[in-house]
């Protein structure tokens, strides 16, 4: 069988079911990502064997999910996710379902994902199983949730903020009906873990369009967390280097939001909270320097600490003469 522009790995798994007698077929992003020429990055494969008859079939096989389905095969080229065909009834918490059941066939399973675009397979010889005109979607690079909308975004509100993240990513931009569906349901987000709201939020400061996390803030997205000011400019994050620490810096600067109202490293939160530290080894004047001028021990670090607050704000200061001339 031939499974083009899939790692190695993916392949070895999607020959041994067809082999089993178990249908199988690439899903989602990886579908996405080949019809947009980008190389996919993980892949996830949807199969009509249950979970234990995949766990029986490969040996370096993990059951990361089997409340769901999931089972995750270890190859040499990456890890693979199988789920088998499900059905979901049920979302009391908005964010999972109550109750799986694996008695679905491969159209059922794609209706119950998020977007369009992500709601397609991949067969044997290449051809795209498009039941809900994802590939027209990508072509108008519209991201349109698969069904109702509302029903969508109840589910898993989380997809809200993937919807965002997407048009971030891709460079596209959501349906005029999901859109409106999305600020209905806006408030749902509560819901969402703030570690997951971070994940998404991250990934789309550090996409081509970071502004676009201001979609996010416009929609309601984020009301729960912090109060934004009602005009908010983040043109100013496209210009910044795409590092973790840049972008969520210069996101605080613009909103005022506070990086300690989301679970990050201690790491990350230092340097968005004193950006000041970075800029300490590169001061023209050097603890050396600072000695020979009469300074002693806890001296040395508060002036640093002065210094690298006026350079942060005029790094065309950071002179030696100027740094003097401010001591």
């Amino acid at each position: 069988m031939k499974w083009k522009g899939l790692h190695t790995g993916s392949v070895e798994c999607l020959d041994r079911l067809w082999e089993a007698g178990y249908a199988a077929y690439p899903v989602g992003g990886c579908v996405r990502d080949l019809l947009l020429g980008r190389e996919p990055g993980d892949v996830d494969i949807c199969t009509a064997a249950h979970p234990e008859i995949v766990l029986s079939l490969f040996e370096n096989a993990v059951p990361t999910g089997l409340k769901h389905g999931t089972v995750t095969v270890l190859t040499a080229t990456g890890n693979v996710e199988v789920t088998t065909f499900r059905r979901e009834e049920g979302y009391a918490d908005s964010r999972h379902p109550d109750a799986v059941t694996f008695d679905a066939d491969l159209k059922e399973d794609l209706s119950r994902r998020d977007f369009t675009v992500n709601a397609m397979a991949l067969g044997p010889d290449g051809e795209v199983i498009d039941y809900f005109g994802g590939r027209e979607d990508l072509k108008n690079r519209l991201i349109r949730c698969v069904g109702d909308p509302d029903r969508r975004f109840s589910e898993d509100a989380l997809r809200m903020l993937r919807a965002v993240r997407f048009c971030a990513q891709l460079g596209f931009t959501v349906e005029p009906e999901t859109a409106a569906a999305l600020r209905r349901n806006a408030p749902l987000t509560e819901k969402v873990s703030r570690e997951r709201i971070r994940v998404e939020m991250e990934k789309t400061l550090l996409s081509a369009s970071p502004q676009a996390v201001g979609e996010m803030i416009s929609a309601g997205l984020l009301r729960h967390l912090y109060d934004f000011p009602a005009e908010v400019d983040l043109s100013g994050l496209q210009e910044l280097p795409s590092t973790t620490e840049k972008r969520w810096r210069g996101f605080c600067e613009a909103t005022g939001f506070p990086i300690s109202t989301l679970p990050v490293e201690r790491k990350l939160r230092r340097e968005v909270e004193h950006p000041e530290l970075a800029v300490i080894p590169t001061l023209a004047l050097t603890p050396a320097d600072l000695m020979a001028l009469g300074f002693q021990g806890p001296q040395i670090s508060a002036a640093q600490k002065k210094l690298s607050l006026y350079v942060l704000l005029h790094p065309e200061g950071n002179t030696k003469e100027r740094l003097r001339e401010l001591l």
